[in-house]
C-alpha cells in the first residue's frame, strides 16, 4: 500500500471550485473520449447520507486500455476499464476505483459474456476536502487512520512540469489572465500572495498486493494521479470565464447535457454486452481462470515469422527402373530381419 497526501491551491473560493470543478469534470471528459476510450457516466444522482447529509452520488467507467504503458498492456484484456464510485458531499468528497474487465469467455452463435476483477487486489481509496487557505493545514485528516511517514505533495498548477501531449498555450497560467475576475498571470510564490486562494487537500490510497509487481505498479499509479490532478487543476481555472457566472442549476444542466454527449462519443463496443452475475454453466467452473478461448493470438504476442522450412530430404524421390533386368541395382528389402546365420 502506498499513500500520499496532494495538496492543490487554486486562485477561487471554495464556493467558486464547487461549480468550477464540475464544468471541468464534464468539459475534460468530453474532449478526453473517443470512441472505446474515455469516461462513461453510468450514474449521476442525488444521494444522502445519515451522517455526511444531502450529496451527489457518481459513477463512472474510465475506458484506458490504449492509455497504459506497454507492460501493463500486455496482461489486460482488450476491453478494460476502471469503475469509479464518488459520493460527493462538499466540501467533502469519496471517491473508490477499482479495475474491471469484460472478458470474452466463448464464441459462437450466442456470445458468453461474464464480468470478473480482473486485478483482484488493486484499488484506489481518496478522501478529499477543501477549505479556503493556502495548503497550511497539517491536520485536515485527523481523523484518518494513516502512515506517520505519509508522504506530502504540493502540486502547483502553474509551475510544475505537465506532459508535453497535454500543454496549451491558452491553459498556461504564468501567462493566463481572467478577463472576467482579473485574476491570473500567476507568478512564482503566488501562493504567498494569491487573494482569494483555496486549496483542494487529496489523501490518496494506492493497493496493488500482487507480489513482484506492488511497488512498480503503485508508483505508476500515484504519478498518473498527480499528472491528472495538475491538469484538471489547470483546466479547471483556464475555463473560469466560461463557468464563473453559472449557477449550480446551470451547470447540472451542463453536466448532463455533456455526459450525454461523451457516453455517445464513445460509443458501444459490437455485439452489445449484456452484464449478468449468474453464473453460466458453460464458462466453466468458478474456481477457473478468466482467460478467454479463443483461436486468435493474443494481441501482446509477437507474430510468428516465416522461417524456411528445413530440408531434411530432397523434395523428389527418384527410384530405379526395375524393369531393367540387367540392372545390378537391388532395393533394400526394408522388412528383412536376418537369420543369426545369414549375410546380406
Amino acid at each position: 500500500m502506498l499513500m500520499k497526501e496532494y495538496r492543490i491551491c487554486m486562485p477561487l473560493t471554495v464556493e467558486e471550485y464547487r461549480i468550477g470543478q464540475l464544468y471541468m469534470i464534464s468539459k475534460h471528459s468530453l474532449e478526453q473520449s473517443e470512441r472505446g476510450e474515455g469516461v462513461e457516466v453510468v450514474q449521476n444522482e442525488p444521494y444522502e447520507d445519515p451522517t455526511h447529509g444531502v450529496g451527489q452520488f457518481t459513477e463512472k467507467r474510465v475506458y484506458l486500455n490504449n492509455k497504459l504503458p506497454s507492460w501493463a498492456r500486455a496482461v489486460v484484456p482488450k476491453i478494460f476499464y476502471v469503475t469509479e464510485k464518488a459520493w460527493n458531499y462538499y466540501p467533502h468528497t469519496i471517491t473508490g476505483l477499482c479495475a474491471l474487465t469484460v472478458v470474452v469467455l466463448a464464441r459462437s452463435c450466442q456470445t458468453c459474456w461474464t464480468p470478473c476483477s480482473f486485478l483482484p487486489k488493486f484499488s484506489i481509496h481518496i478522501e478529499t476536502k477543501y477549505e479556503d487557505n493556502k495548503g497550511s493545514n497539517d491536520n485536515i485528516f485527523d481523523n484518518i487512520e494513516r502512515d506517520d511517514t505519509t508522504e506530502v505533495c504540493f502540486v502547483d498548477i502553474a509551475y510544475d512540469e505537465i506532459p508535453e501531449r497535454h500543454y496549451k498555450e491558452s491553459e498556461d497560467l504564468r501567462y493566463f489572465k481572467s478577463e472576467k475576475t482579473s485574476r491570473g498571470m500567476l507568478k512564482e510564490d503566488w501562493r504567498d500572495t494569491q487573494d482569494p486562494i483555496m486549496c483542494s487537500y487529496k489523501l490518496v490510497t494506492v493497493k496493488f498486493e500482487v507480489w513482484g509487481l506492488q511497488t512498480r505498479v503503485e508508483q505508476f499509479v500515484h504519478k498518473i494521479i498527480r499528472d491528472v490532478l495538475l491538469l484538471g487543476h489547470r483546466q479547471a481555472f483556464a475555463w473560469v470565464d466560461e463557468w464563473i457566472d453559472m449557477t449550480m442549476e446551470e451547470v447540472r444542466e451542463y453536466e448532463r447535457v455533456t455526459q450525454e454527449a461523451t457516453n455517445k462519443k464513445i460509443g458501444s463496443f459490437p455485439p452489445a454486452i449484456t452484464i449478468s452475475n449468474t453464473p453460466l454453466a458453460s464458462c466453466g467452473p468458478s474456481s477457473a481462470p478468466s482467460t478467454p478461448l479463443s483461436t486468435e493470438a493474443p494481441d501482446f504476442l509477437p507474430a510468428p515469422k516465416d522461417l524456411p522450412r528445413k530440408k531434411s530430404a530432397p523434395e523428389t524421390l527418384t527410384l530405379p527402373d526395375t524393369s531393367r533386368r540387367g540392372s545390378s541395382y537391388r532395393l533394400p528389402n526394408l522388412f528383412f530381419w536376418p537369420s543369426s546365420g545369414q549375410n546380406e
